[in-house]
């Protein structure tokens, strides 16, 4: 059989406010020609299928649209899991509609573990693989609260939480694998794994609080042929182990991420030894940051002037000089060429004011951890509590983020 791995789609996200629906659509419609000239079987959606909890109609009709395609395609089965920013009701709720053209949704981690177990066939009634289909862990998924424990507590518990539900998972799955020959057992996940990399701008959040944030290598049982993980945007194996990787966003989240390349995980299975090939996605809106002063500013702009380029620019002038028309200046350069501006930082003007007063940032420049530390400067908060205050802070954020507004 033969498995493409994806994740990290966050269809509706925004770009300093432009929407992206186009690249979206695209990126889903070049997903379904891949599936069918590579004539896979088995597509792996490793959660944060949305960008929000709470999704845009025009967010949804691409989705099922998408779904409605891929049942028409060779593909035999669909299996999709619920990550950190979905909202697990949502995903769930049209599960046994969907389940009818073979799409097998796991928004939540449930209590009937043999929910997380896909058994899937593609020529006989036996199964030829079988998919753990473990969804994004919430911190009340996997411990209980217990009263004065302490941050190394919460993590310990935490990491052990996520280690059994693997295992006890996996277990299940080798139930059904021994009933009939050894087939393969694919396992996945969305959670942050040790030594993972992210880069800047690319909107991913701490999972947990603690070390927990950083799941080793040992939460994935041996017996799983490969792991399909998402969370991460970045493509990469898990500790360089070929079985075990981030598909990575197909398209770019934020300009941290413009120059990398994406990609999807084809697998295919001889027995149960998995053979890895990536498949490169193309670029379906080019982001292009230009830094420096001006004059190298107007210069870049220039030579994609040239190029007839269509990219979204950010611009961060780095200039000695501050530069009060420069918004003026670089809309000017701008406006007669297909590129739009999405963003101009003035760091030049910003350092001139911060040095009086951080009166020149906005919450666009901070995120919510950036805020507390703000506010633990403010308040002169010593280094020693900040660690025990950063990690309450952070567990509040997260409880919040992962509040399921549809759910009854």
């Amino acid at each position: 059989m033969k498995f493409l791995h994806t994740s990290d789609w966050h269809i509706g996200r925004t770009l300093y406010g432009r929407k992206r629906y186009e690249e979206f659509a695209q990126f889903l419609d070049w997903l379904v020609d891949v599936i069918n000239t590579q004539n896979v079987d088995v597509l792996l959606v490793a959660g944060d299928v949305f960008d929000t909890t709470t999704p845009s109609n025009r967010a949804q009709s691409l989705y099922y649209r998408f779904l409605c395609k891929v049942a028409a395609s060779v593909c035999h089965h669909v299996v999709v899991i619920g990550g950190n920013h979905d909202s697990p009701s949502f995903l769930n709720a049209p599960k046994e509609l969907l389940k009818a053209i073979n799409v097998d949704v796991v928004g939540s981690a449930s209590q009937n573990l043999e929910d997380e177990v896909v058994l899937l066939s593609k020529k006989s009634k036996l199964p030829e693989a079988i998919v753990c289909a473990v969804p994004y862990l919430r911190d009340r998924d996997v411990r209980q609260v217990k009263a004065k424990e302490s941050l190394d507590d919460k993590s310990a518990q935490l990491t052990q939480g996520v280690k059994d539900h693997y295992s006890a998972v996996c277990k299940l799955a080798q139930k059904n694998q021994n009933q009939s020959e050894k087939i393969p057992i694919i396992g996945m996940g969305h959670l942050f794994a040790a030594g993972g990399r992210t880069v800047e701008g690319d909107g991913v959040r701490e999972l947990y609080v603690g070390s927990l944030s950083h799941v080793g290598l040992d939460a994935f049982p041996k017996g799983f042929d490969y792991v399909a993980l998402g969370h991460l945007h970045v493509p990469q194996r898990v500790g360089k182990k070929e079985m075990i990787r981030y598909s990575g966003s197909p398209i770019p989240m934020g300009y941290g991420e413009a120059e990398q390349t994406k990609q999807v995980v084809l697998v295919q299975f001889d027995g149960q030894v998995p053979i890895i090939e990536t498949i490169n996605v193309p670029c379906f809106q080019e982001l292009k940051r230009i830094s420096g002063n001006m004059t190298d500013i107007l210069a870049d702009i220039e030579i994609l002037r040239k190029d007839d380029s269509h990219a979204w620019l950010e611009i961060d002038y780095t200039g000695d000089r501050v530069a009060q028309d420069l918004k003026e200046q670089i809309e000017t350069a701008v406006g007669d060429t297909n590129m739009e501006i999405r963003r101009i930082r003035n760091r030049r003007l910003i350092t001139h004011v911060l040095q009086k007063g951080e009166q020149m940032e906005t919450l666009e420049d901070l995120d919510v951890q950036d805020v507390f530390v703000r506010l633990l400067d403010a308040h002169n908060i010593v280094e020693q509590e900040r660690v025990q205050l950063t990690a309450t802070y952070m567990q509040v954020v997260n409880t919040l983020l992962e509040k399921d507004i549809h759910a009854e």
